[in-house]
């Protein structure tokens, strides 16, 4: 998506190729995996260290729970740097994966189709957290100065208008 948009997209697995950027996306996928493994190689306290320096980041869907202060009913590990609480899992299960048209009016019309996968929300959010979309008046976009996080997969259709408006943080 980000290639769509004109910009080279790299991996980021080490300090090194985090330095090497202007700007990163935590992906969707097993929140717990994956901050298990940002411990194991300490990207964990760099990535923090990279958002404190104004680095902007965007979380989608595990990368929202990755990003949150707070995950109802879980200790597990997190950057915990999005002034959130989110739920895991909070529309059901994979069999309840569903699409929806959202009303972003900061990225402006035509409403946005997001694709939930076993999509978390955001149950309460805390200072400085501006809320940019709703789902059936769920919290499932957010913004916090450099920090973007989707309940949703954007990167799942045609539509590049969030990635460029990430691009625009950057």
């Amino acid at each position: 998506m980000l290639e769509r948009c004109g910009v080279r997209a790299v991996p980021v697995r080490t300090g090194g190729e985090l330095a090497a950027v202007g700007g990163l996306i935590i992906p969707g996928g097993e929140s717990t995996t994956i901050g298990k493994l940002l411990v194991r190689y300490g990207l964990d306290k760099q990535i923090v260290e990279a958002a404190s320096r104004g680095m902007p980041i965007y979380g989608t869907c595990a990368g929202l729970i990755l990003l949150a202060t707070e995950i109802v009913g879980s200790v597990q590990d997190r950057l915990g740097i999005l002034n959130v609480r989110v739920c895991r899992n909070a529309f059901g299960r994979q069999i309840d994966s569903f699409e929806a048209d959202l009303d972003i009016p900061a990225i402006g019309p035509p409403p946005f189709r997001a694709v939930f996968i076993r999509a978390p929300y955001v149950q309460e959010v805390g200072s400085g957290v501006e809320v940019l979309a709703r789902c059936d008046d769920k919290i499932v976009f957010v913004k916090q100065g450099n920090l973007l996080a989707s309940a949703f997969h954007p990167e799942l259709t045609d539509d590049t208008r969030i990635h460029k408006y990430f691009l625009s943080m950057v």
